[in-house]
């Protein structure tokens, strides 16, 4: 694939859009306006595709920095065909957001309100939009390279964290994922597979402490 520059989108933080622009690379993907008309012939509605091709022309071809968590997340974001899925507990059109870096039982995918996610026989929304996803990757990052201690807890002692005093970091627009912040430290809760496969010794997170402030993370 040929790889080509450009900018990230506009609404991510100037920390993501500084991550993107170091970190990312922007591969060369198919519009999905060239299959716009087999997807409506297929039965898929217009929004929908209208909503992928939101995704493609926003997202499409980014490759980032792997997770710590979900082996890595998507190892592009670029949209494909969408589905119409009945079982979820809200039925409705889903489509893949990006390829899975390894052999996952689950794919991560776009839902019909714009969340981002993972899903398998069910859905869980890991962030409410798919900025989300990006600036946790950010913010991840670059706590990584300033904390003084980074703990990874899992399992009980996950829900055991004493989160009292911390405010959430609405840039990362939690679903079942997210990040808090204190005076000096920042919590990331990974929640997601957890809620996939009914194991809550699958949650994680991670404790960032010392030199923390976002001002400059």
């Amino acid at each position: 694939m040929r790889r080509y520059l450009r900018d990230a989108p506009s609404s991510l933080t100037a920390r993501a859009r500084r991550f993107v622009a170091i970190h990312g690379v922007w591969l060369d993907v198919p519009a999905v306006g060239d299959r716009r008309k087999q997807w409506e012939t297929n039965g898929i509605p217009s929004e929908v595709v209208d909503q992928a091709e939101s995704h493609q022309h926003r997202w499409g071809g980014l490759v980032l920095p792997p997770s710590f968590t979900y082996d890595g997340g998507p190892r592009m974001l670029c949209a494909d065909v969408p589905q119409w899925e009945n079982d979820f507990t809200e039925p409705g059109w889903w489509f893949e957001a990006g390829p899975q870096r390894t052999a996952l039982p689950y794919s991560f995918v776009v839902g019909p309100d714009g969340s981002f996610g993972i899903a398998m026989d069910s859905w869980v929304p890991l962030h409410t939009r798919i900025e989300g996803w990006v600036e946790s990757l950010a913010l991840a990052q670059s706590a990584e390279q300033i904390a003084q201690t980074v703990t990874k807890l899992s399992g009980d002692a996950v829900a055991d964290l004493d989160l009292s005093g911390l405010r959430p970091v609405p840039e990362t627009a939690g679903g079942v994922d997210m990040w808090w912040r204190g005076s000096a430290s920042l919590i990331a809760i990974y929640n997601g597979e957890a809620e996939l496969f009914g194991r809550p010794d699958y949650r994680v997170a991670r404790v960032y402490s010392g030199n923390i402030d976002l001002e400059w993370l």
